[in-house]
Order: C-alpha cells, then structure tokens, then sequence
C-alpha cells in the first residue's frame, strides 16, 4: 500500500463534521484536529504502511482507536490531585518530541541514550502525557511526579512468559496496559530477574508493549535477541528502540551486535 492509498482510507475511517483533516505531502503526515479547539494529532503515514504490510486491517484499525481516543483525552480536563494513583511513567525514544504540538514543554528525564522517561496521566482508555503547564496548574513539584509514578509502577503485575532459543532463555512481559516498557524502570524487578540469570544479563524494551529479558549464555543468543528486538521494534504501536541493552550493576549499555560478535 502507497501512501495515497493510506491516507484515503484513514480520512474515510476519520471523517468527522467536527474534525479537520490536512495532509503535509512533504513530510508524508496526516493532521487530525478538533474544528473547535484546534488541538489534534499527527500521524506519520510510512510507519503505520510499515505495521500494515505485516498487520493488515490490525494497524489501521488500531491506528484509528488511538487517534480517536486522544482526540477526545484531549478534550477532558486533566487533574493530578485526587488522581494521583493514575500517573505512571513511559518509555520513549529520544526522537519523540520534547514537546506538545501547542508548544508546551513535556516532563521527561533522560533515561539511556536511545531512551527518555516521560510521564503520563491514565485516562481510562488512553493516557495524557504530562506537561510543564499542568504541574505548574496543579502546584506540584518534579519530584513529586516521580516518586509518584514509580510508586505506581511498582503495584503493576510482573508476570513473565519464558522462552529458550540455543540455549539461551528470554523472558517476556506482555500485558498491554501500555506500561510494559516501564517495567525496565522497575529497579525491585530488575534484582529479582538478576538472579535467575547465569549468563549476559541483557533487556530490550522495542515497543511500549513488550518488555524482554535475556539471560545470554552463547555468541548465538545475541544474534536471537538482535533479530527478536527488531522484529518487535517494527511491529509496534508505539516503536521505542531496536537497540538492546546490558544490565550491570544498575546501569543500562546499549549492545550493538554484528553478525554473531557482540560490540558495546
């Protein structure tokens, strides 16, 4: 599918008598707004044609939930106080934008070179990533957001599903509530997993979905876990990084593997 085929289908499925639909041919975007408001979303048409040639109607139709989900997340009145068990952190590349499309600074931390932490208000079916202006609205402080949002991620279920390739062991959380990758954020997790490994301790968060451990006993593990990261990373929702990473004594390395030799 091209990408004019692509944005006839997503203005069929999002037409709406209160929404604005314009396309930037130069940078292959499609905009989704709120006549109203003037708030809206953009969506990059190559990534999702990339997730359709190996989703099909999947991609579209979750293409289409998250815009209409966040165009009306945009339109509730965001509170922290009183909702304080509602914010959690997410992972996101370092590309992802540093702020909102009206200018207004995102809250985040640098995580790893691939990776930043924002911080996020649950909405129910969607979530608001937090801004400057809505903590300086609320009164509370950075730190507050933190501690906070970790608190909260620490409560989140942690169940894994194993898998062993060429003696080597992978373990996955997947549990789609959209905080998977935070997971990696999860220091009490994280000691509990180191001891179960034997060999490279190694962590891959792809996508916001999936969280990977690997315990690497060979040459052959790293090359099982740079095609398995890539594979994740191109299938996602919400991409994060085809990069993995080694765990070693509470710090994050990015891994760069050629062929079956690992570089870091």
């Amino acid at each position: 599918m091209d990408s004019k085929k692509m944005k006839k289908l997503l203005e069929e499925k999002l037409k709406h008598p209160d929404r604005k639909i314009t396309f930037d041919r130069e940078k292959d975007t499609l905009r989704i707004e709120q006549k109203e408001t003037g708030r809206g979303i953009t969506i990059t048409l190559p990534g999702i044609i990339a997730k359709w040639n190996e989703q099909k109607e999947k991609a579209i139709d979750e293409t289409v939930y998250y815009v209409v989900e966040g165009l009306n997340a945009m339109e509730d009145q965001a509170q922290l106080s009183g909702h304080e068990k509602n914010i959690f952190p997410v992972i996101r590349s370092t590309s992802f934008p540093a702020e909102a499309e009206e200018g207004v600074p995102f809250f985040y931390d640098d995580h790893t070179a691939e990776t930043r932490i924002y911080y996020a208000l649950d909405m129910g079916k969607t979530y608001r990533l937090i801004d400057k202006n809505l903590i300086k609205k609320e009164g509370w402080e950075e730190s507050q957001i933190r501690e906070t949002a970790l608190f909260n991620l620490r409560s989140l279920s942690t169940e894994f599903k194993k898998d062993a390739v060429a003696g080597n062991y992978f373990y996955f959380l997947n549990s789609n509530d959209g905080y998977d990758a935070s997971r990696i954020l999860n220091d009490r997790l994280l000691t509990e997993m180191k001891e179960k490994i034997e060999g490279d301790f190694a962590i891959a968060v792809p996508h916001q979905d999936v969280l990977i451990v690997a315990d690497i006993r060979n040459n052959t593990g790293y090359d099982v876990l740079a095609q398995m990261t890539m594979s994740f990373f191109a299938s996602g929702r919400v991409p994060i990084t085809a990069l993995s990473f080694l765990y070693e004594d509470g710090e994050l390395e990015p891994i760069f593997i050629l062929g079956k030799n690992k570089q870091t």
